[in-house]
Formats: C-alpha cells, sequence, structure tokens
C-alpha cells in the first residue's frame, strides 16, 4: 500500500463540478492498493499518517501531527501510485489492486483515520475526480507498507 501525503491550507474534491469533499488545514493522501495489502497495512499507514510530525510548531519546526493541530484529512484513491513505466511510454498498472480489492482497503485506511481521531473526508472510488490541492510548504511524504513482505519497514 503507497500514500503519498500533501501538508495542505486546503484541499478539495469534486466530481462533475460538485464538491464531493472538502477540508482546510491538514493532508491530503493519495492512496494506492496493491493485490497483497491487508488490513495491517492500512493500519500502520493511518497510524504513520496521523502521527507523523510535519506540521510547524510555534519555534517553526515541524514537531506537531495533524492530530496535535486538530487537522483535517482528505483521502483520495489513487491506483497510479502503482505505475510502472520501466517500458516503452505507456505507464502500465498491474501492479495495482483491482477494484474489488482496492476499493474496501481505501475506505478501511479512511476508517482508521477516523478511529484514531482525524476528521476525514473522502473522494469517491473510481470517479473522475478534480482534486485541487493547496500544497503548504510545500511538504509531500511518500509512505508505503508492502503486504507481499514478510517484516515490512516498523
Amino acid at each position: 500500500m503507497r500514500v503519498l501525503i500533501q501538508r495542505v491550507q486546503r484541499g478539495r474534491v469534486s466530481i462533475e463540478g460538485n464538491a464531493a469533499a472538502e477540508i482546510s488545514k491538514g493532508l491530503v493522501l493519495l492512496v494506492g492498493v496493491g493485490p497483497h495489502d491487508t488490513e495491517a497495512e492500512a493500519d500502520w499507514l493511518a497510524k504513520k499518517a496521523a502521527g507523523l510530525r510535519i506540521f510547524e510548531d510555534e519555534e517553526g519546526k515541524m514537531n506537531l501531527s495533524v492530530l496535535d493541530i486538530g487537522g483535517e484529512a482528505l483521502v483520495v484513491s489513487q491506483f497510479t501510485l502503482y505505475a510502472d513505466t520501466q517500458r516503452g511510454r505507456r505507464p502500465s498498472f498491474i501492479r495495482a489492486a483491482s477494484p474489488e480489492i482496492a476499493e474496501p482497503m481505501v475506505e478501511y485506511f479512511a476508517q482508521a483515520l477516523k478511529d484514531l481521531g482525524v476528521s476525514v473526508g473522502s473522494g469517491v472510488f473510481g470517479a473522475h475526480m478534480l482534486v485541487e490541492i493547496e500544497n503548504d510548504g510545500p511538504v509531500t511524504i511518500m509512505l508505503e507498507r508492502d503486504g507481499q513482505t514478510e517484516n515490512p519497514g516498523k
């Protein structure tokens, strides 16, 4: 499972011109699911994202988490995080999970963040979305935990 995190002042997802979800200060989390990912990966990544100290404290140091600042999260399914561009010019997405696996995992990840105390908005799985990201910093961090690895990162 891969989560691309962007620290934002604002984030919004629109579908056909209508806002599906919108957040103020917090995190936009683009979530890609691999075919072997489980709830264990989602739980680990949600806990890591919620506790990641990437917001500035009163001294200007990145020392606070989204929970510390009372920020929000916007979760957007993003299968293209599994793009394979090694050959040719058209990306292959065969390393991404099928929609039947990915959709419940993205929903589980969003719920795991909620269970940790983060206010969460979400995009709509499989929809063509316009995602507006007002990146703050910019701060962009990739988290990954592979469901195939016996003992993935701690």
